[in-house]
């Protein structure tokens, strides 16, 4: 295939791990394949089993804090992130990243993320808790989608309100990684857009059926009906979201 058409979808480890909740549905959902890891020492250390795991046989291979999985079909390339990133760490990581991106002749990346539904301001509490945002590189070529899905760009707000109220600003409360990212390939000319979801921590199951939802009304990752929702399947890894309960011993 013609490497300049591949396309990252990755998360940014944001409020309530919806981006990676989802990009979790997509990697079960389409059975992608592991070819590799992002190694980088920006992430907090991780090993465990796979999340994945369907039988006995594949349950106990490991898994680590950034890897790669494939789709060839869809050329898809999913990076997942699964620990959060050490302090002052977020700049390298973006750098590396890119770099990748770049040199791996990646069309466009797609970045899921969350921002914390408490600071949203009047405009942004009116309809759809979802949002997305593109790079000036994307724009062309998929604004038009965007407006006939009816989907809400992200807003921008006030630098100073109540002060300047003209100077706007992006700005992503609770949304790590993806500011700095989103800006890094705006002045790259790097295709990218932010998919994104107004959340609380919590039960983020959800949201991250909302935000993949989102993502396959404008990829079809997997096709549906308009009258029905599409049918992800969720990781075997799931089970122990909330700790593996309570022992018996305690009472």
């Amino acid at each position: 295939p013609n490497p300049k058409t591949l396309m990252l979808l990755q998360p940014a480890v944001s409020v309530g791990n919806v981006g990676q909740l989802a990009i979790d549905l997509v990697i079960s959902t389409l059975g992608m394949t592991k070819v590799g890891y992002f190694y980088t020492d920006c992430l907090v250390p991780m090993v465990g089993n796979n999340p994945y795991a369907t039988a006995e046989e594949n349950s106990t291979e490991l898994s680590i804090n950034a890897e790669v999985y494939s789709l060839p079909s869809r050329k898809l390339v999913v990076l997942q992130i699964r620990s959060p990133f050490i302090k002052n760490k977020y700049r390298a990581f973006s750098e590396a990243l890119l770099d990748w991106v770049l040199s791996s002749k990646c069309a466009r990346v797609i970045l899921l993320s969350s921002s914390h539904a408490y600071q949203r301001d009047d405009e942004q509490l009116l309809g759809t808790p979802l949002r997305y945002l593109l790079t000036p590189a994307l724009e062309e070529s998929v604004a038009g989608v965007m407006q006939g899905l009816k989907w809400k760009e992200m807003e921008k707000v006030a630098a100073y309100p109540g002060v300047n109220d003209t100077e706007k600003i992006l700005n992503i409360p609770g949304g790590g990684i993806t500011k700095l990212l989103f800006t890094e390939c705006c002045s790259k000319g790097i295709q990218m857009a932010v998919l994104l979801k107004f959340c609380s921590e919590g039960d983020n199951i959800p949201d991250a059926f909302a935000l993949v939802n989102y993502l396959n009304e404008w990829l079809q990752l997997i096709k549906c009906e308009v009258t029905t929702s599409p049918q992800w399947k969720v990781p075997s890894s799931w089970r122990l979201l909330f700790g593996s309960g309570l022992p018996p011993a305690l009472f």
